[in-house]
């Protein structure tokens, strides 16, 4: 395929533009908890143990930049925001899913072969 541009950035292919939008470390996790329901940003923090404030923050911001979650500002006392999957941000889960699968999958067949032998 040949190599294309989208949104000023260049790609060679398309996995590596799904790797940008959703890869890294907290970009899956995060999606994956927005699909079974709306969040607070408090609890997203709580239940994604060891990320940073800049780092959810950052990955919110880059996840409703690309359209995949809304950002809902609440006008309360105190205020609070909440944040959920769109439609297309719906359309990753299965992706999130495959890969779930596939590092299950690994898991067990790693373990199960000794360290040494090569496959």
């Amino acid at each position: 395929m040949p190599e294309f541009e989208f949104e000023g950035q260049r790609y060679r292919n398309p996995v590596e533009l799904a790797l940008h939008v959703i890869g890294g470390k907290w970009k899956m996790p995060i999606l994956w908890r927005l699909n079974t329901r709306v969040w607070r940003y408090n609890e997203l923090q709580r239940e994604l143990k060891g990320i940073s404030h800049k780092m959810l923050t950052q990955h919110l911001r880059e996840l409703e930049h690309h359209g995949l979650i809304t950002r809902t500002v609440h006008p309360v006392i105190p205020p609070h925001v909440d944040y959920a999957l769109t439609a297309l941000g719906r359309t990753t889960v299965p992706a999130i899913e495959a890969l779930r699968s596939w590092g299950s999958a690994f898991r067990r067949r790693r373990q199960a072969q000794p360290a040494d032998t090569p496959s």
